[in-house]
């Protein structure tokens, strides 16, 4: 999964009544309980605070952004004063949050998500920040933090890779090389089935696995521009390049792990980690279940092959966390600096001391620090020609929850329904999509 906010906290089955929350039918105006604003300080007004709305509230991220937070107090004599919510309850409450009297600056998300809200005018751009940030990041990043408009609106902080993870210890014991083209993977998985494993872990028990699988195979099948029109709604799900990402899902699909639907991603992982699963395809996260140092220096990943020449390997899943800025906030230039401070690689460097499982936005980051697969994480992201977020991300999260993963549980159980699938698939994208 394209984590929470909350570093590698192992995302629960509750997550998924989460995403409705965001640009749903009844998105703006769903009278749903506001959070408070301002801290419950009053102290939004005083050009010396600048207040935060924050949905990291598990204790890693919390302590990274702390530290930032007295860093940039240090530098500027600006106090950052933090609402903390729960994660969960963070997410469901945003629409009427940023619709009341929100913080000055909030925790969200890049891609579809930033979109909406700059779109509905609940967020300000945020231009004259990245006249002083540009020169941190890559063009992907900064793709990644506009809306519509073409303005900025996302200061990314942190990013993490989905790729495909493998054990060193077996490929070297059986032969196996890394494959970068579809007929080399599909060789692989027929190589390890006689080798008497499972080709590809998955457990998909929780329905969003499946979501970042489709990703994978959609933007290698049909290239990053359909990828992102499809995720909008704009593209049809009924149109024979759909069809053609799901043949292809559907040639590997019996080298998946039976019994998906039944399984945990962390059980998925466990099968990486006793050596009976060659291959898994997730985010970085999956590191958490090997929890034995010398199982995790084993650990190791590459980019999902190419399936079309003409994309090769230039798309990465790359969900990615940072700030936003809110419609009106009391003090505009303080929030200003306190953005520019967090797209700085000396707030990332902070950030990665408490967090160490994700890898720094920026390209200007200190990585002598990274592990290996850190560093190969930052080099796959800051070497891609587009970025993706993940699929409830890119798209409305009321479509990616209601509709589209019980669809992707319903192809895993019967691949040969998919005509019918798609078109049910597409009749609820243009219900859901025409209520904004």
């Amino acid at each position: 999964m394209h984590l929470p906010l909350s570093g590698l906290s192992a995302p629960t089955p509750s997550r998924r009544t989460l995403l409705r929350g965001i640009g749903g039918a009844a998105a703006l105006g769903a009278g749903i309980p506001l959070l408070s604003a301002c801290g419950g300080s009053g102290s939004a007004a005083d050009p010396k605070t600048v207040t935060v709305g924050s949905n990291a509230s598990d204790a890693v991220p919390k302590k990274a952004f702390a530290d930032i937070y007295a860093a940039f107090k240090k530098q500027s004599g600006i106090t950052v004063d933090v609402n903390t919510k729960d994660h969960n309850t963070f997410q469901e409450q945003i629409n009427s949050y940023l619709q009341g009297t929100p913080d000055d600056v909030f925790n969200w998300f890049a891609g579809y998500r930033m979109q909406f809200f700059a779109a509905k005018k609940l967020a300000t751009p945020i231009d004259d920040v990245w006249k002083t940030i540009g020169g941190n990041f890559p063009d992907a990043m900064k793709a990644l933090s506009k809306g519509e408009d073409g303005k900025y609106y996302f200061v990314p902080l942190y990013t993490y890779p989905w790729a495909i993870f493998y054990r060193k210890s077996v490929f070297q014991q059986h032969g196996y090389e890394v494959p970068t083209t579809w007929s080399q993977f599909i060789a692989l998985c027929k190589q390890m089935k006689k080798d008497k494993l499972v080709p590809i872990a998955f457990g998909d028990k929780d329905a969003w696995p499946a979501l970042g699988t489709f990703d994978q195979i959609n933007f290698r099948t049909n290239g990053y521009d359909f990828h992102v029109e499809l995720m909008a709604g704009k593209a049809s799900w009924t149109d024979a390049k759909v069809r053609a990402a799901f043949d292809n899902w559907a040639e590997i699909l019996p080298y998946h792990q039976e019994g998906a639907v039944g399984r945990t991603w962390q059980d998925a992982a466990q099968t990486l980690a006793s050596k009976k699963a060659g291959m898994y395809l997730l985010g970085t996260f999956v590191g958490q279940q090997f929890t034995d140092e010398a199982d995790r220096e084993d650990l190791d990943f590459f980019a999902f092959p190419e399936i079309d020449p003409a994309y090769g390997q230039d798309t990465v899943e790359a969900p990615t966390d940072g700030f936003m800025l809110s419609k009106a906030p009391k003090n505009h230039s303080g929030a200003v600096k306190l953005l520019e401070y967090l797209g700085s690689p000396a707030a990332e460097q902070i950030y990665l001391k408490s967090d160490p499982n994700v890898v720094a936005a920026s390209t200007k980051a200190d990585t002598s620090s990274y592990s290996a697969l850190q560093k190969k994480a930052y080099e796959m992201i800051s070497g891609a020609k587009h970025l993706t977020q993940f699929m409830d991300r890119d798209s409305r999260p009321d479509f990616t929850s209601t509709v589209m993963q019980p669809a992707l549980q319903k192809f895993i159980r019967d691949p040969k329904g998919i005509d019918g699938l798609l078109s049910s698939i597409e009749r609820q994208k243009k219900t859901i999509f025409a209520s904004s």
